[in-house]
């Protein structure tokens, strides 16, 4: 399952698992965006494609996709991946930051991806604990590279929802990962997305920007040795490691400069 498939880097998710085979149960808004995507890979790689369109915001809509992910088989097939994508992003001085706004990303950059990643678990643990699946199985959780700032200025609350993910897919790998469940958290840069698009009319050099493609191929890979975490792109890799290195006062007094 992907959510926030109907573009971006959870389109790319569904085209790359799609190549490899495998059958997807898309999520996102856009019912229109899915179906036309659904139709797509399954012309070109001949694999079963499910649609639920779904605001993971609205808490109605969201226990409809918990429900699928509970599946265990007897109603429906269950979800050997889950891709937790769906995210929003808005920033802005925190004082002044639309409360509504706040309160949707804390509703979906959190609260989804918490009630999803508890929905799903339980049933790829009893399955491999029950020798019913020898392939890999867990939760891709994309976070962001701004979940490793020490300060995010104008991007308070986005930073630490993304800062909220890593730590869960962290603590989510030790406790699973001695049952053979991956979870692994991307933590991805600046990548051309339409949550980007303000920051690409900046205009900011290229180097800056990283592929959706590679975000994913790395991230996949990087799921399927149960990594914890992965920051796709050379560049951010060695930003990641300089955050994490330095003192929290010089880490911040960078971000802000």
């Amino acid at each position: 399952m992907i959510t926030g498939a109907s573009a971006g880097i959870g389109a790319e998710y569904a085209r790359q698992l799609a190549r490899r085979g495998c059958n997807l149960v898309l999520v996102a808004r856009r019912a229109e965006a899915i179906e036309t995507l659904a139709a797509e890979l399954h012309e070109e790689y001949g694999v079963a494609v499910e649609t639920r369109p779904a605001d993971l915001a609205d808490p109605a809509d969201l226990a409809t996709v918990e429900e699928r992910l509970r599946a265990d088989g007897e109603t429906a097939a269950p979800i050997d991946v889950l891709v937790n994508n769906a995210g929003c992003s808005s920033g802005g001085p925190f004082a002044h930051q639309d409360l509504a706004s706040i309160e949707g990303m804390l509703a979906l950059n959190i609260g989804a991806v918490t009630r999803l990643a508890r929905a799903v678990l339980p049933v790829q643990l009893q399955r491999r604990r029950s020798g019913d699946h020898s392939g890999p199985i867990g939760i891709i959780n994309v976070a962001s590279v701004a979940g490793l700032l020490s300060g995010s200025p104008e991007g308070a609350v986005y930073a630490a929802t993304k800062a909220f993910v890593v730590s869960l897919s962290e603590s989510l790998t030790a406790e699973a990962g001695k049952d053979g469940v991956h979870v692994t958290a991307v933590l991805p840069g600046y990548v051309r997305t339409d949550m980007t698009r303000a920051v690409q009319e900046r205009g900011l050099p290229e180097v800056a920007f990283v592929s959706k493609e590679r975000v994913v191929t790395e991230s996949l890979r990087a799921w399927a040795r149960g990594t914890g975490a992965v920051v796709p792109g050379m560049q951010y890799k060695a930003a990641g490691v300089l955050l994490k290195l330095l003192p929290r006062p010089v880490a911040r007094a960078i971000v802000t400069s």
